[in-house]
């Protein structure tokens, strides 16, 4: 960039992409210092070299953006496993508690792998276990999809539910409408309602962590 370009000369594009064509890298310098931008060079390996007028923080700026959101994007197609508890005995209140967590992740982006453990000889009653499933499948049928029906893998039975984004957009805009509405309605502003609402959804992962750091160290009756 700059003063660290060597190679003279230069295939020069101003900093409107027009084409001005090669010229000396003095010349390509002076240009660039008259209008307060910065001479950059975007392909090296070509010769001669081409090289940008640009406002290179600018640029650089941008380009951290655009890696922002290819991220961003990129974590919203992760995958997240939710687990039904360690047998088809999980209390009703519970499964509850994960579709609910289940749907935030969709809500989210993230597709959901449901999965429902079999403890000892429950594996002879595997109806039990895929009742949980559909219902997973059912209380989320207004944000996600069904990607994999049930697939078994030893003494377990998973579901993988994808967003459904055209639903997922309409409920984010109605959650907007009903938070406006209820902060107005109890004199709070919208970041407080969505503070408190925060509080409670990490009240509520919490007891699922530690239920789930409980189930991995319980051993397995037969």
């Amino acid at each position: 960039m700059n003063h660290l370009i060597r190679i003279t000369p230069i295939r020069l594009i101003g900093p409107d992409n027009e084409q001005i064509g090669v010229v000396e890298t003095s010349d390509a310098m002076k240009r660039a210092q008259e209008v307060g931008m910065d001479l950059v060079e975007i392909v090296p390996e070509s010769r001669p070299p081409v090289c940008k007028i640009m406002d290179y923080g600018k640029y650089k700026y941008e380009l951290s953006q655009k890696a922002r959101k290819t991220r961003a994007a990129s974590k919203s197609t992760e995958m997240k496993q939710i687990r039904l508890g360690r047998s088809v005995k999980i209390d009703p209140h519970d499964v509850q508690i994960r579709i609910d967590q289940a749907r935030r992740f969709l809500m989210a982006g993230h597709k959901v792998h449901i999965v429902q453990r079999f403890r000892g000889r429950e594996i002879a009653h595997r109806e039990l276990g895929l009742e949980h499933l559909k219902e997973c499948v059912t209380k989320l049928a207004d944000v996600g999809k069904i990607e994999q029906t049930p697939r078994w893998m030893g003494k377990e039975a998973s579901i993988i539910i994808a967003p459904d984004k055209v639903k997922v957009e309409a409920i984010k805009r109605k959650i907007e409408k009903e938070k406006a509405e209820k902060a107005k309605a109890q004199g709070k502003t919208h970041a407080q309602i969505a503070a408190e609402e925060e509080a409670r959804i990490k009240a509520e992962e919490a007891k699922i962590a530690a239920a789930d750091e409980g189930d991995d160290g319980d051993d397995e009756t037969p």
